[in-house]
């Protein structure tokens, strides 16, 4: 019998190895796998790569991971917000590496990773600081950036519902970077709510196929 849940966070984590590459979905606090960054920062991993929207809110959650000192880059769209602030002190002690990316080449970048793409152009960022020393050519007049796929080790994602087959559904904007991250991630492991028996989950509704997940837990 196939079943990808496991009985807690902890065991959920288990196995991310130190410099692992690890996304993290949520805009902000809505749709992150906070049990999952928890169980992270329990378990220890270091020198680790953080794949996500902005860098943390307050003291709890990304940003408690942040705190440890064991996150050696951060790659992300809004790096600064009201709350950033053990980010902020981290970045300016040059205690921590910065790669900052537009949302929405952020979001393709993952999703070319889950899609097998190589690379693609777009004109987001084109003439400014973020495509220094990038490739860039010009289609129709316009000039376009040659941006790279972002590949993680591990997802760590949300989901409203589950099943033992790690099929998931979102709530509403909490989906955010869910699927994508599930499908650029060699391992995805999904943090729901609830977790409901086979057949329970409209096949119509399901976002996010089994296929892509790894690990199940309801936190």
């Amino acid at each position: 019998m196939i079943s990808k849940v496991v009985e807690s966070a902890a065991a959920a984590v288990d196995g991310i190895e130190d410099g692992a590459t690890i996304m993290i979905g949520g805009f902000g606090l809505a749709g992150l796998p906070a049990a999952l960054v928890v169980a992270v920062i329990e378990q220890g991993a270091r020198g680790l790569t953080i794949v996500c929207n902005n860098a943390g809110n307050g003291d709890t959650g990304l940003a408690a991971l942040l705190k440890t000192k064991r996150v050696r880059k951060i790659i992300c769209s809004y790096p600064r917000q009201a709350d950033s602030y053990v980010f902020d002190e981290l970045y300016r002690a040059g205690e921590i590496e910065l790669e900052v990316v537009p949302q929405g080449n952020l979001v393709e970048r993952i999703r070319a990773a889950g899609a097998g793409i190589g690379a693609f152009y777009t004109p987001t960022a084109a003439g400014t600081m973020l495509a220094a020393g990038r490739e860039s050519r010009t289609f129709d007049g316009r000039e376009f950036v040659l941006e790279f796929p972002i590949h993680a080790d591990v997802a760590l994602i949300k989901a409203h519902k589950g099943d033992r087959w790690g099929n998931l559904v979102y709530r509403k904007t909490a989906r955010n970077f869910g699927p994508v991250m599930a499908t650029a991630a060699r391992r995805a492991i999904a943090q729901v709510e609830e977790i409901v028996e086979l057949g329970a989950l409209d096949p119509e509704s399901i976002v996010t196929p089994g296929i892509f997940v790894s690990r199940v837990v309801a936190a």
